[in-house]
């Protein structure tokens, strides 16, 4: 089965072409640069260069895929959770081809879309496995007895992993996204140097990041500029340790106490190479196998969103062309 799948819940506009849920024939991603000046996305902005550039990703996704429209065999996008304007301009568009094609559709939760990335990278995959959802609107632990059965075992109380990085790098001048910047900068820096707070560590699988940028930019305020300089890096690092450190220990704590063995890392937030590093180690020493997307899964895009979509349709059959974008959509209701 050909999947089209069309990904626009934030600044990345993006089509691919997907076979059976497990070979990518294509996929095209566009990120919105225009934010970058303004510090952070500004939905509006969003949505007109989505309605721009939707079109024209559609049909490279096909070119590259060597396929025409009438060889797409279902139709998937986005319907939440995201920016309900630039959720529009996808979920729409898609189901205009749905309906103008009279091929099923279906609609996808963006956080399933993040799950099935892995799927769709790993084969030898254990179906019953966990997975750490981290990117810039989510903090999840999850246990998934199998594709479309979850069980939360802890979240973010505040803010998610991935805004903290982005708002540490926007206060410490790394741009936006910051995240990337962030990473580079922390590779050449001492981990060791500063020791900010690490939170809710003793209350189960829960997590909280907005004490932690508070303490950062608390500690950035009481430096000179010339301190802040000689520092930077070490500071960087600094900070990215206290994020990885309780990523780390409840996953592992976690795959402990529920006898998993095989683990992911997904979202955004999953290409982050000190996360990857350290979860690897302490998983290792366990026995245990650390799955993770490349990098071209783990951040916004359309492969993973068909992926998904094939699943969906396998188990529940096609939705409805009344499917609306819902920007708080939840992973489990």
């Amino acid at each position: 089965m050909l999947v089209l799948g069309i990904e626009s819940s934030c600044d990345e506009t993006s089509a691919a072409v997907v076979r059976d849920g497990r070979e990518v024939l294509s996929n095209v991603i566009l990120s919105q640069v225009v934010h970058t000046r303004f510090g952070g996305v500004i939905p509006e902005v969003a949505s007109r260069e989505h309605l721009k550039t939707i079109a024209p990703i559609y049909r490279q996704a096909l070119a590259d895929a060597g396929v025409e429209l009438s060889n797409i065999d279902l139709i998937a996008a986005t319907m939440g959770p995201g920016l309900v304007g630039p959720l529009l301009v996808g979920l729409t568009f898609a189901k205009g081809l749905a309906f103008a094609t009279g091929k099923p559709f279906v609609p996808v939760n963006h956080l399933e879309g993040h799950l099935a990335a892995n799927i769709l990278a790993h084969p030898d995959l254990d179906r019953n496995h966990l997975t750490l959802l981290v990117s810039g609107g989510h903090t999840m632990l999850l246990h998934i007895s199998r594709f479309g059965e979850y069980e939360v075992l802890g979240q973010t109380r505040d803010d998610a992993a991935g805004e903290a990085f982005d708002k540490v790098a926007k206060v410490m001048g790394l741009g936006y996204p910051g995240g990337a910047a962030l990473d580079k900068l922390a590779a050449s820096g001492d981990p060791t140097y500063f020791r900010f707070p690490r939170a809710v560590r003793a209350m189960g699988y829960q997590f909280s990041y907005s004490g932690l940028k508070t303490a950062v930019a608390l500690y950035l305020d009481k430096l000179s500029s010339a301190e802040f300089e000689t520092h930077k890096a070490d500071i960087a690092a600094s900070f990215q340790e206290a994020v990885v450190d309780v990523l780390v220990e409840k996953t592992v704590k976690a795959a402990d106490e529920h006898n998993i063995s095989h683990i992911t890392l997904s979202g955004g937030v999953a290409a982050n190479s000190r996360l990857r590093t350290r979860m690897q180690d302490e998983l290792h020493k366990r026995g245990k196998r650390l799955f993770f997307p490349p990098m071209e899964l783990c951040t916004d895009n359309a492969a993973m969103i068909a992926a998904a979509g094939f699943y969906r349709f396998e188990t529940d059959g096609p939705g409805e062309l009344i499917a609306n974008a819902i920007p708080y959509l939840k992973l489990i209701n």
